[in-house]
């Protein structure tokens, strides 16, 4: 019961104001940053909205469609890579240039057409666009890594895995929608700082979910706030809309990375008993959990142009938690120091403890695949490239260091020189 009133007060907090929100965008404000010298301030700044962030329909304001303001060219070339978007060598980051930022929006209308939900569900295409500008809105461009185009990144990718012949001759009409669904909007509104650093600044959306998934709940509520808002479920049964809310939150509350262990000691167990029965509607489910789990951290999978494009943007993102942490003497989190964590070191043992463990759990699952064995192929490259690029760092630290000593034992020899 506690459980529920809570769930309920959370839609209402993250799409109505009823409850004190947070724009992170000020984070980025360095001007007004500036100005803010003490830790009491800064627990101010994170604890109060700057905004009232009230829904959108109660101020009024309709969501418009977003106006794409690109010539033929550009168009035609991101049709063209729609044709291919079931291909793991898909440049989000091309096709987000192509769509003029609108890469989610767009991969979204294109995969419901495609899977024929617009049609199963008698979805109204002005009203589906409607919501899915609201989601991609909701992302914060700002932060390097969590915004709109990691979100397409993932949902393509859940693509890709909902087409692997193990899962895809299972899957209803309505487990295709919520996986979709669910990749589009597993980081929406994400802060671009993380859930220790909401519990330690006394952060509200800490204290509304009582420091449990903190962020994976806030991205669920705000989800079924703008499902709600848009109305694009409103002519399905009641209960049916119940239904497709809790399968979201429970997709969406997988991806947190404090909950890997669990799920990968439950997938091993399935594998290894061979009783996973994807006719039963719970274990598809749960199959759906595990391939959002994958499509969220499939970066080091990908080509390594792609793969070490992704690396860089998640460090900077953290990077800059860690200047925010220094900034106001809170203890840096792990992997958010610039001068200790190093991109290759952090990628390395991202890939040995979280990744690896994962996919090829996943490759047990589909059989070997030619996709399952080219993301364990893109892995293990790019790891070893990675290992590559840390050893360079260590022998160029060494050369630095030796260099030192060597300049360091010059100036001593000459001021003994100099010395009467």
């Amino acid at each position: 019961g506690d459980a529920q009133v809570r769930g309920q007060t959370g839609v209402l907090a993250e799409r109505r104001g009823s409850y004190p929100f947070i724009d992170f965008r000020l984070l980025n404000n360095t001007t007004l940053s500036g100005e803010i010298g003490t830790k009491k301030k800064v627990k101010r700044l994170l604890s109060f909205q700057r905004y009232f962030h009230a829904s959108r329909l109660l101020r009024g304001i309709v969501p418009q469609a977003s106006l794409y303001l690109l010539d033929e060219d550009y168009l035609g070339q991101a049709r063209h890579m729609l044709s291919k978007v079931g291909l793991w060598d898909f440049d989000i980051f091309l096709f987000d240039r192509l769509t003029n930022g609108n890469s989610l929006v767009t991969l979204l209308c294109h995969l419901f057409n495609v899977h024929g939900l617009i049609h199963h569900f008698q979805l109204d295409m002005v009203t589906l666009h409607r919501f899915l500008v609201m989601v991609q809105e909701d992302y914060h461009s700002q932060n390097p890594y969590h915004n709109a185009v990691h979100a397409a990144d993932v949902t393509q990718a859940m693509h890709c895995y909902l087409r692997e012949p193990k899962l895809a001759n299972f899957l209803t009409p309505l487990d295709i929608m919520l996986g979709l669904l669910a990749a589009a909007a597993h980081d929406v509104d994400h802060p671009g700082v993380n859930q220790p650093f909401l519990i330690k600044t006394k952060h509200h959306l800490a204290s509304l979910y009582q420091n449990v998934s903190v962020l994976e709940n806030h991205h669920w509520r705000s989800t079924i706030g703008m499902l709600r808002e848009s109305r694009l479920l409103a002519h399905l049964p009641k209960e049916v809309i119940q239904d497709i809310e809790q399968q979201l939150g429970s997709l969406i509350l997988a991806t947190d990375i404090n909950r890997q262990n669990e799920f990968l000691i439950r997938l091993k167990s399935h594998l290894d008993n061979q009783d996973l029965r994807l006719e039963d509607a719970q274990d598809r489910h749960f199959m759906l959990q595990i391939a959002l789990k994958c499509a969220d951290i499939c970066n080091p999978c990908r080509l390594w142009d792609l793969s070490k494009q992704w690396s860089e943007r998640v460090c900077e993102e953290f990077y800059r938690q860690g200047d925010l942490e220094q900034k106001f003497e809170l203890e840096i989190s792990p992997l958010c120091n610039q001068q200790k964590d190093t991109i290759p070191s952090i990628q390395i043992g991202f890939m040995t403890y979280i990744v690896e463990p994962l996919f090829e759990r996943w490759a047990q699952f589909t059989g070997d695949t030619p996709l399952s064995e080219n993301m364990l192929n893109h892995l293990r490259r790019n790891k070893a490239k990675w290992r590559s690029l840390l050893h360079k760092q260590h022998s160029s630290n060494r050369s630095s260091d030796h260099l030192g000593q060597v300049t360091g034992n010059q100036e001593q020899t000459l001021n003994e020189e100099e010395t009467p």
